[in-house]
């Protein structure tokens, strides 16, 4: 089995769209949420969101590419330009077998509605157009990368929910690990229209702070009503850690370990031992145990029933260690498909810059997060062995275990 070293992240979210202003974002604690007068106008339950701001579009990007991807689409690969060029990596170097192409993703809203719109409009489906064809599946993020980066390797798109972006970067770990890779391009994206969210609106999941915008989000508090969406699009660049060095370079941080696990309950309330066992799993292939863990990224999204099942898989696996714990989704809110993969990103930010970041807005604990030390501002030091959980609709759950230890790394 390959070591697989971290050597190149990009992130654009509701924080920033590059590393160091996201990296001054979370340490600050300063959240990206905002209410939407859109989604007021048409009626939406709560218009909070997470705003991505200054973002444009990669102008490497010609018309007729720009014409397939949809917005987070083109998030996404100007994530990967951020990634690539702090891994060091050329674009021959990647035009290979060797290297691969995964991300989370599991919709594409947008350009379905579009083309449903110009249908009844024109009442002609040739007015369509090819570019909604390739914008509207599920898969757009890698048809379009790959077409436009020439990998020759791997290149699929993981669909589960909430967990997308945390399987398709623990794919590619165990790709590389497995030695069917040498490299993988990796991360998850999210729209952030919307389109996208309101159906999910209609759930009555989200929060109804509207008046406080910033504090609408409120992981493991005992007084949180709900999650608010995000969005935007993280990427990694994972190698063979022996490749990696022998080319000269600066290794971020490992993947130690990737596991899974399925509830197999309700499709949309998280239940039983499933993230638990996710978590032991990920511990067990890392050959760790749990106070060898000293911070964990959480999935908490400030749902009652889903931080209440997370907090309690917490305090069972960690009994007396109490590593800091903080969901990222104070700020950003929650960025469905792509948070398993950002997740990922901010931890190896928080290793590079020197901390780790605070759960905004947790005031007070409840009966299930009471034992949890969760940090309420950000602590000067950066993680060494970190856990990051990701959960989703129909029970899907994975965790990953990157390590900042590696003296090589600094």
């Amino acid at each position: 089995m390959h070591r697989v070293a971290i050597t190149g992240i990009g992130i654009v979210s509701c924080l920033g769209c590059d590393v160091t202003s996201v990296g001054a974002a979370l340490r600050a604690g300063k959240s990206g949420i905002v209410v939407d007068e859109r989604r007021r106008e048409l009626g939406f339950r709560s218009p909070l969101t997470g705003a991505v701001r200054g973002f444009e579009s990669p102008s490497r990007l010609s018309r007729k590419q720009r014409k397939s991807m949809p917005v987070f689409a083109q998030q996404a690969y100007a994530a990967v330009l951020d990634a690539l060029e702090l891994s060091g990596l050329s674009e021959e170097d990647i035009r290979n077998p060797e290297t691969g192409l995964i991300f989370g993703c599991d919709s594409s809203a947008t350009a379905i509605v579009e083309q449903v719109e110009r249908l009844a409009r024109y009442g002609d489906t040739g007015s369509i157009g090819s570019g909604l064809t390739f914008q509207c599946i599920t898969s757009t993020i890698t048809i379009n990368l790959n077409t436009i980066l020439k990998t020759q390797g791997a290149c699929w798109t993981v669909s589960a929910a909430c967990a997308s972006g945390g399987h398709a970067v623990g794919q590619a770990a165990d790709l590389i690990a497995l030695g069917k890779q040498e490299r993988v391009i990796c991360g998850g994206a999210q729209e952030i229209n919307w389109e996208s969210m309101c159906s999910f609106d209609g759930l009555g999941a989200f929060s109804l702070r509207v008046d406080e915008p910033e504090a609408a989000c409120r992981p493991f508090d005992r007084h949180r009503d709900g999650l608010v969406p995000g969005g935007g699009a993280a990427a990694l660049i994972l190698e063979r850690h022996d490749l990696a060095l022998r080319r000269g370079a600066r290794v971020l941080g490992e993947i130690r370990a990737y596991a899974f696990s399925s509830d197999g309950e309700h499709i949309s309330i998280p239940g039983g031992d499933g993230i638990l066992r996710a978590m032991q799993g990920a511990l067990r292939m890392a050959g760790l145990a749990p106070q060898d863990v000293d911070y964990v990224c959480a999935h908490a999204t400030s749902t009652p029933a889903g931080d209440r099942a997370e907090a309690e898989s917490l305090t069972a696996l960690f009994k007396d260690h109490r590593p800091p714990v903080s969901s990222i989704k104070s700020m950003t809110g929650h960025e469905l498909w792509m948070s398993g993969a950002s997740q990922a990103v901010y931890c190896a930010i928080m290793a590079d810059q020197g901390f780790m970041a605070p759960n905004i807005n947790f005031e007070e604990p409840d009966e299930s997060s009471r034992d949890l030390h969760v940090l309420r501002e950000a602590l000067e030091r950066p993680p060494g062995i970190a856990m990051c959980n990701a959960a989703g609709f129909g029970g899907t759950n994975s965790c990953l275990i990157l390590s900042f230890q590696d003296p090589r790394i600094f």
